[in-house]
């Protein structure tokens, strides 16, 4: 089986052409400069195929492109008016300052940082996303966002603009140690938080983020909950670092529901200086995390459970949701397999996409029932009589919801501008421009960027 779709050379990121090759279970992206030769990397693993995961879309055109097409993707960025793919989420930098350092990051964040944007500017930031498309779901990041005094206020601003959901991504360090913090944040109308959540050993941050910090993270974790903001654990997966761990960090979500609303795995992606080609066994694959996870959890989920995505193109991510039952289990939601029918709007996706992070990422709602353990749970209806089980698990349904997904980002090895062009996810540039994540953040062997410290406001 073969595609053909185009690429970056990871030397030069000179758009160049490529192909996907499938060996035994194995496919590659495989694409040849005419000046730095061949390269090839896996890029999919196993079950199930490449080929059936494949899920086609009818384009969604940007409300309002910033840019036009001149030199052809991935260098017209703005988002352009060939982009397939409005924004879903709009990623808004806050700071470009950092309290921890890690040896794995996108961002590359704490040396050298630049001055934090003003109020002012990030208002003028979030009118250009709503300019470009509409009230999106914003996601505040960094840097550690949590290292702005005014955070409060961000939010806020955010709110006050109109945008219905605001998510920050952080490490949690701040959360765990300063008491009131989280409340702070959570009364300023801060819906959902993106906790950096690598495993359920020290060894594993010992690794990615440079010490011991599995406490630290549960210590965030509940400062959250008491504030009723809701949790998604987004663990960075590194072959041989914590891939194994993937069974009880879905474990502790569901021990930890209704708080945590989600876990977000991340395959690692190789951003930065790399003048070596990363090897193919320091790569892990959609597919071999949705098996990981079933073998892990003792079949509690399956990999057949997972689905591709309505929003972002079909090889960019999987997800599924459950109800976590009262002993402890997932019971499925959503129904599960690849899907080869007829093309849906890509609007349609993204449309459904946004409504669901609002509705499952964010705490259930307070005025529901909030706990519905032991032998207490689901026994009675409203009326006092005993509710059947349909009854109960609608009930246990409205609190108790668990969305399991993956995205795997590319670098300019696995860069596959098929996907780039589909890409829902936005990074909000000092200068305005909204542009894929992955463009954003794409990086040539000797760490030379496109966009990431090029974009001035």
């Amino acid at each position: 089986m073969s595609r053909s779709p185009r690429s970056v050379c990871p030397v030069c990121l000179r758009p160049i052409p490529a192909v996907h090759e499938t060996v035994g279970d194995e496919t590659f992206l495989v694409k040849s400069c005419p000046e730095h030769g061949e390269f090839r990397v896996v890029v999919w693993r196993g079950e199930p195929s490449f080929s059936g995961w494949a899920r086609p879309k009818v384009p969604s055109s940007p409300r309002t492109p910033f840019t036009s097409v001149e030199r052809g993707c991935p260098l017209d960025c703005g988002l352009c008016d060939a982009h397939r793919q409005h924004t879903c989420t709009a990623l808004l930098e806050v700071t470009w300052r950092c309290d921890l350092g890690c040896p794995v990051c996108f961002a590359s964040s704490g040396r050298q940082a630049p001055s934090d944007p003003s109020l002012a500017e990030l208002g003028r930031l979030f009118d250009r996303v709503e300019l470009a498309s509409g009230h999106c779901n914003i996601q505040l990041s960094g840097g550690e966002p949590t290292v702005r005094e005014d955070l409060t206020d961000i939010i806020r601003l955010g709110k006050e603009k109109g945008f219905p959901f605001i998510q920050l991504n952080t490490n949690g360090l701040r959360l765990a140690h300063e008491p009131g913090f989280a409340d702070r944040l959570a009364e300023a109308g801060l819906d959902s938080v993106f906790l950096q959540f690598d495993g359920t050993r020290d060894d594993i941050y010992e690794t990615l983020r440079g010490r011991s910090l599995f406490n630290t993270k549960l210590k965030a974790l509940d400062a959250l909950a008491a504030a009723g903001v809701g949790v998604i654990l987004v663990p960075t997966l590194v072959p041989g670092v914590n891939d194994d761990d993937l069974g009880d960090i879905l474990r502790l979500a569901v021990e930890r529901s209704p708080a945590v609303r989600g876990v977000h795995f991340q395959p690692v992606s190789y951003f930065g200086r790399y003048p070596k080609r990363p090897d193919d066994a320091e790569r892990i694959t959609l597919p071999e995390i949705m098996r990981g996870l079933e073998i892990q959890t003792g079949g509690m989920l399956k990999a057949a459970d997972f689905s591709p995505p309505g929003c972002e193109h079909a090889f960019c991510s999987f997800h599924a949701n459950y109800v976590v039952t009262e002993e402890g289990g997932l019971t499925r939601l959503s129904s599960g397999g690849s899907c080869g029918c007829t093309p849906r709007p890509a609007s349609e996706g993204a449309d459904a996409a946004k409504a669901f992070v609002k509705r499952q990422w964010a705490a259930p709602d307070k005025r529901l029932p909030m706990a519905f353990d032991g032998a207490q749970a689901g026994t009675t209806s409203g009326d006092g009589e005993p509710a059947d089980a349909l009854d109960a698990f609608i009930r246990r349904a409205a609190t108790h919801t668990l969305a399991v997904s993956a995205m795997a980002f590319q670098d300019c090895w696995t860069l596959d501008l098929e996907r780039l062009k589909g890409c829902c996810i936005h990074e909000v540039s000092p200068d305005g421009r909204l542009i894929p994540f992955c463009a954003y953040n794409l990086t040539s062997m000797d760490g030379e960027t496109l966009y990431r410290g090029k974009c001035h406001g």
